[in-house]
């Protein structure tokens, strides 16, 4: 039996089949958890960025902490730079993603340590780095980021940031070594 475009019902049912048994093969080769850190590390990385950007354009500190419980970025608009909340300065959280959590999980440190988050500056009981007016960064540090189930040492990235110029270096680990990224 065949139907309008000439195929056989058989024929139909091998091309399914062969099409089924080909996405059995290649999809546990996919890299979700690569994937997913990736994609939270080049939107922490946009997010500080336009951070630092924003204390240049608007001239005055931008406060980012770092909330590993929640894991969310939150940044704090500083208007009168005393490192305080004050009424009227906005507050915002940038989450890190669905299944993206702060941590080095099986890969080596970098040399900006071991900590998940490698900044000593503490606002509000949350490890932090302030953007200055100038773009530059309160200090040189970093923090990890890693796939909550993962288990590989590829499944972490890095980011650090570069005191003087608060520049956002992106590092992705493949054993044995860290790979710049961006």
């Amino acid at each position: 039996m065949r139907d309008r475009k000439g195929f056989t019902v058989i024929e139909l049912i091998m091309v399914v089949t062969i099409v089924g048994l080909l996405v059995l093969i290649v999809a546990p080769k996919i890299d979700v958890a690569g994937m997913r850190l990736n994609a939270a590390g080049q939107a922490v990385g946009a997010t500080l960025l336009a951070v630092q950007r924003q204390a240049i354009t608007q001239q005055h500190d931008i406060i980012v902490q770092f909330d590993a419980t929640q894991q969310l970025m939150r940044i704090h608009e500083d208007r009168n730079n005393d490192g305080l909340l004050d009424a009227g300065e906005r507050v915002r959280g940038v989450s890190l993603g669905e299944h993206v959590m702060y941590g080095l999980g099986g890969a080596a440190a970098r040399p900006m340590g071991s900590s998940p988050i490698n900044f000593t500056k503490i606002v509000r009981g949350l490890p932090a780095v302030v953007f200055h007016r100038d773009g530059s960064a309160s200090e040189a540090g970093g923090f990890y980021l890693t796939y909550a189930t993962g288990t590989h040492a590829k499944d972490t990235r890095a980011i650090e940031l570069e005191r003087a110029t608060g520049r956002a270096l992106w590092f992705r680990y493949l054993p044995p070594n860290w790979k710049k990224v961006f």
